[in-house]
């Protein structure tokens, strides 16, 4: 059993959870609880470590799920749960993951761009909206938050191993999105976004919570959508806008697929 917080490992797994700049170095994060066990798991994503307390283990299904686990699973004590956790109540179970995003698709046709994003359970809430629409990858661009951030891995519910999330530079962006057709969120000069096509292969972007989207998305976009809402409303959070568009586009396109297959 780990039982002092002086230990070399619990130090490393407390820097993982504390800061951005240790996490890329080492290629690695922290997921906590055993429904994130369970999905790595499942998933067959790279492990590197497993952590335990006694009261967890006790639980036969746990034992269970330790018998599937290929890498170092230790047991620790409370206090080094609780020191390693990142949650005000730590539920027992705690793994350290390569980080290993899924590839994008050679021809996306569903794509969410995020606009420097900064709040970690926004970017949380849209990566688990876009994997639940069908969304074929995120691109995050410079000055998002880290898709990595342990609030960010909460919100998200495991989207990270079922949906390519990637952070990457507005040039790079250009490239994957080709011909799509790219709209961006706007509040005036905007068509309603129930009236897009969204069956043909299209990107939307989201900008940040306070300013918006950037220059560089302007750019990029060659339309730009808005969400009708009820007088004196000014606008709606970032996560719930995109869930919004997400979903409607989601519709279109499982509509088509369904008139396709008659």
């Amino acid at each position: 059993m780990i039982s002092s917080i002086q230990n070399p490992t619990v130090k490393f797994v407390r820097r993982l959870q504390a800061e951005k700049r240790f996490r890329r170095r080492e290629a690695a994060f922290v997921v906590e609880g055993t429904r994130w066990l369970q999905e790595l798991i499942n998933q067959a994503h790279p492990l590197q470590f497993v952590f335990y307390t006694d009261d967890w283990q006790k639980n036969n299904n746990h034992l269970d799920i330790l018998q599937q686990v290929t890498v170092s699973a230790q047991v620790v004590s409370d206090e080094v749960m609780a020191a390693m956790s990142d949650t005000e109540t730590p539920p027992g179970v705690l793994c350290v993951g390569q980080v290993a995003p899924l590839p994008l698709p050679d021809q996306p046709s569903f794509l969410l761009i995020l606009d420097s994003v900064t709040t970690p359970g926004n970017l949380g809430t849209m990566l688990r909206s876009a994997a639940a629409a069908g969304v074929d990858g995120v691109l995050l661009t410079p000055g998002c938050v880290d898709a990595y951030n342990p609030k960010v891995l909460r919100g998200s519910m495991g989207a990270h191993l079922r949906l390519p999330v990637h952070e990457v530079e507005w040039a790079e962006i250009e490239e994957i999105v080709g011909q799509m057709a790219v709209w961006l969120t706007a509040v005036s000069n905007a068509t309603d976004y129930t009236t897009i096509n969204w069956t043909q292969p299209s990107a939307v972007i989201i900008g940040n919570e306070a300013r918006g989207v950037g220059d560089e998305a302007e750019r990029l976009a060659n339309g730009r959508l808005t969400i009708p809402m009820h007088r004196d409303t000014e606008s709606l959070n970032a996560a719930t806008a995109a869930a919004v568009v997400l979903f409607e586009a989601a519709r279109q396109r499982r509509k088509q697929l369904t008139a396709n297959s008659m």
